[in-house]
This record gives structure tokens, C-alpha cells and sequence, in this order.
């Protein structure tokens, strides 16, 4: 029997599948593609996962050695441009990097640790017992699992498979075109802007409101740009074309923009999507079924949150699902991955569905958006929108544990990203004289000179512990780990 098996292949089932790993957990990965797909969706990453990833040592595997992440001078919020290069604190972090290549990424260190993921496996039925899963597979022996986790995406068979139900709203009212495109590199300017003759400049990695509708431009660092707009009430039909997205750009900016064919290598991408969805999962676990990422939410792409929520789910329910694995979780740990993740997701649900709200045409949006541009003045209000969008903002319940750092994921400490590489509980004690006691096996202990406070961090870096003597420190380790 195997301990868990994992159903999806994309960024967070292996995300999720390294994290058992570092657990000493060997989860199988099954994917139903036969082969890893080149369709271009997210163009990068956005928010607090960047930094969870170079405390893993992944960031530098998508940029290059030695190299750390920086926060972003500025962002965009509901087609608004954010200014964040001001703020006192900015947690908002982006790469750019396409999906595809995170994927191999992640592929490439789960196959290091010893990870099986198998490619041509659907899953088409699920048999839950007391103690074991029994999952059924396309032209495939069953395979039974102590755990099964669907992160097959926003159509999760598993989600449905577990009977979990999707509640949420579906809009249909809205058309979005986007396409792999061409133009002039003289109208391209040094900072990526697309130079529109009768209209003006779009500004790269930005959605820019028009009253007819919404339009981002997206120069690429290795391949083709890419054009999206979005309008209300415009019908089509028939395949998606240039020439269908050259003129909903004109209608959106009453200009023309000269557009081409995409002249790279490809894949190339031409689609048009109809409405959208907000839907949260009922609930994350049905017995030893659980799900993650879109598998448990789905919601608008605007600003880019999908892969930093997704990504942290699995970081977050690893360390966890592994500690039940293996027999040393406290009573009703795998429960808290629910509890704690469920509101990360209402939260991006809002936010994402504020920004669609602001970008929509009309005169009442255009008065709203008066109001809050006001209100982006302050930077008060960006800073509070920069802990939204990186999810810097989400904190978690531990207990009676109490100091002003307390359930915030830890800042950036010297050598702490050396030190999150295992995955392991972390001991942070400045003077060297804490003693985790018969917690011993399941913590590492590091002498941090120079901190105000001994710190104890949960593998995903969140912090469960902080004091300057053994007073709760057991307390704390109990209530998240099973003594040895």
C-alpha cells in the first residue's frame, strides 16, 4: 500500500510532492497527460510563495545562483497602478517566469527526492475504507493509498469523486480574448510599454480600464508577447482569432493596434474565454481525501494570486499530512489545513472579485474607481493592499501561545533561508539554552545570535512560538507535533 497518492501533475501536486519528500514521505504522483503540456497559462509568480520558495533553495533554480528575491517597486490593483517602492514594509514579491517552467522545475526536484510520478494515469473512481483509499485508474491497476490528494484542477474528478461540494457564483456576461501577437519593436519603449498611435501608451504586466472594456499587454523576456482584453456584452462565435482580438483591442481603446502573427517558436496561444467562476470547496478533506489548489478554489486570474495561493496549500498541508503518515501528528493536525486554509481562499476570492468589479465599464464604476484612486493616495491603503495581494496578511491561530509574532510567517532572518531548506520544525534560540525536550527528534535547533526572542517556526515558516525561556515552548511543540 502506498502512503499517499497525489492526483495532478502541475505546480501544486508536485509542489505538494516535494514537501512529503523533505517529510519522508514518497508520495506517487499520477497525471493524466502522457506528457507535460506547453499551453501558456500563468506568466509568473506573485506574493509570499516566491520567498517560501528560496527558503527552500527553489528560487534560484528559476533565476540563477546566489540570487535572492527583491520586492516589486510597483504592482496593479483593479486596473490602478500600485506604487509600493514608498512603503516602510513591502511584502510584495514577483517573478516572471512561465508556468511551464515551474513545472519542470518542480518535476526535476521531486524526481531528486525519489518522488514516482506517473504520466498516462487517470483516475476514474475512488473506494475510501477505514484505513486506506482504493484508487481506480483508466486501463490501470487500482492503487491503494492511506491518503489520495486531488490537485486535478478547478474540474477535479476527485473533488467530485469525494462528493465535496463546489459552492460559488458563475458569471457569464464578460468575453476574454487572448492571443500570442506581433508588433512593431519601435513601438515597444525601454520599460515594455506598447506605444498605440491615437491612444497612447499600455504599460506592460497591467490591465488598463477603458469605459468599453479592459486591456493588458504582456511583452515576454523569451517568446512572444501576449494581448488580452476583456469586454462586456460583445457575442462571438467560431474559432478564436487575430483578427477577432485586433478588433476587440480597437473597440476597447478606440484606436487601431498594428498586430501580427506571433513569430517565435510557440506553442502559441489564441483563445476566448466566456464569464468566470468563484467557487470554494465545501470542505478540504472527506475522510482520507483531500484536496488542494484549484481543486479546492477557483477564481478570477486578475492580478495573478492563483499559484501563491495553490502553492501554499501544499506547503502548508505537507509537513502535515506527513506527520500523519508517519504517527508523530498531534491530535486533529490534518484538520487544521481546513481551518487554516480555507480563509486564505475566501480572501483571494474577495479581492479578486472587488478588482473584476472595479475594471467593468460604466458610469457608476467610473465614480467608484474616483473615490478609490483617492484612496491610493494613502499609503496606508497600499500597504494594506500589499499584505492582501502577497497574502503576507494571513495569520494563523496558535493557541496560547502569545507574543507580537505569533501565527505571521517569519521575516527574513540572517541565514534563515539556509536553514528552512529540510522542511523541518525550527528552533531559533539566541542564547542556546532552550531544551525541546522530548520533542528533540522532530525540531532542529539553531543558536541565532543577535534576535530579541527565540523563535519556534513550523516547517511552512509560520510562527508558533516566541519567549526568552522554556515557558510554553512544550506546550507549543505539543500542540503541533506528537512526542517521541
Amino acid at each position: 500500500m502506498k502512503e499517499v497518492v497525489i492526483a495532478g501533475a502541475g505546480p501544486n501536486g508536485l509542489m505538494l510532492a516535494c514537501e512529503l519528500a523533505l517529510a519522508g514521505v514518497r508520495p506517487v504522483v499520477l497525471e493524466r497527460l502522457t506528457e507535460p503540456t506547453d499551453t501558456q497559462r500563468a506568466n509568473g509568480l506573485v506574493g509570499q510563495v516566491i520567498r517560501m520558495l528560496d527558503r527552500r533553495g527553489l528560487y534560484e533554480r528559476l533565476t540563477a545562483p546566489g540570487t535572492t528575491p527583491e520586492p516589486a517597486p510597483r504592482f496593479t490593483f483593479g486596473a490602478f497602478p500600485l506604487h509600493l517602492s514608498d512603503l516602510p514594509d513591502n511584502p510584495l514579491y514577483t517573478l516572471l517566469v512561465p508556468q511551464r517552467r515551474i513545472e519542470r522545475m518542480l518535476a526535476g526536484r521531486a524526481a531528486e527526492l525519489g518522488v514516482d510520478i506517473r504520466r498516462g494515469h487517470e483516475v476514474i473512481g475512488l473506494t475510501q475504507g477505514e484505513k486506506s483509499v482504493t484508487v481506480e485508474l483508466r486501463d490501470q491497476d487500482p492503487i491503494e493509498a492511506e491518503f489520495v490528494v486531488g490537485a486535478d484542477g478547478g474540474r477535479s474528478t476527485v473533488r467530485k469523486l469525494a462528493g465535496i461540494a463546489f459552492p460559488g457564483v458563475t458569471t457569464d456576461d464578460s468575453v476574454s480574448r487572448t492571443g500570442h501577437v506581433s508588433v512593431d519593436p519601435d513601438a515597444v519603449g525601454a520599460d515594455g510599454g506598447l506605444a498605440v498611435p491615437g491612444f497612447g501608451v499600455i504599460p506592460p504586466y497591467q490591465h488598463l480600464r477603458t469605459e468599453q472594456g479592459l486591456i493588458a499587454w504582456a511583452p515576454s523576456p523569451d517568446g512572444d508577447p501576449k494581448l488580452t482584453t476583456v469586454e462586456w456584452g460583445q457575442p462571438a462565435e467560431g474559432e478564436a482569432s487575430l483578427d477577432e482580438l485586433r478588433a476587440s483591442a480597437r473597440r476597447v481603446l478606440g484606436a487601431d493596434i498594428s498586430l501580427g502573427p506571433p513569430t517565435g517558436p510557440g506553442p502559441h496561444l489564441m483563445r476566448r474565454l466566456f464569464g468566470g467562476n468563484t467557487r470554494i470547496a465545501e470542505r478540504y478533506r472527506a475522510g482520507r481525501v483531500l484536496l488542494l489548489g484549484d481543486a479546492a478554489h477557483v477564481h478570477s486570474a486578475i492580478g495573478g494570486p492563483g499559484l501563491n495561493l495553490g502553492l501554499q496549500d501544499a506547503v502548508n498541508l505537507g509537513w502535515k499530512l506527513a506527520a500523519e503518515v508517519r504517527g508523530h501528528a498531534a491530535e486533529g493536525l490534518l484538520d487544521t489545513y481546513e481551518s487554516e486554509r480555507h480563509p486564505a481562499a475566501r480572501r483571494v476570492a474577495m479581492h479578486t472579485q472587488a478588482q473584476s468589479l472595479l475594471t467593468r465599464p460604466g458610469g457608476d464604476v467610473t465614480a467608484l474607481r474616483a473615490l478609490f484612486g483617492e484612496l491610493l493616495e494613502q499609503p496606508t491603503t497600499r500597504q494594506h493592499i500589499a499584505g492582501l495581494l502577497s497574502g503576507a496578511d494571513v495569520t494563523y491561530a496558535m493557541g496560547p501561545a502569545t507574543g507580537p509574532l505569533v501565527g505571521h510567517w517569519a521575516p527574513d532572518l540572517p541565514g534563515l533561508r539556509d536553514l528552512t531548506r529540510t522542511a523541518r520544525p525550527l528552533l531559533l534560540d539566541p542564547t542556546g539554552t532552550l531544551d525541546p525536550g522530548p520533542w528533540s527528534p522532530h525540531v532542529d535547533t539553531a543558536t541565532v545570535p543577535g534576535l530579541d526572542t527565540a523563535l519556534l517556526l513550523r516547517p511552512d515558516c509560520y510562527i508558533a512560538w516566541q519567549g526568552a525561556t522554556n515557558e510554553g515552548l512544550h506546550e507549543a511543540l505539543g500542540m503541533w507535533f506528537r512526542a517521541a
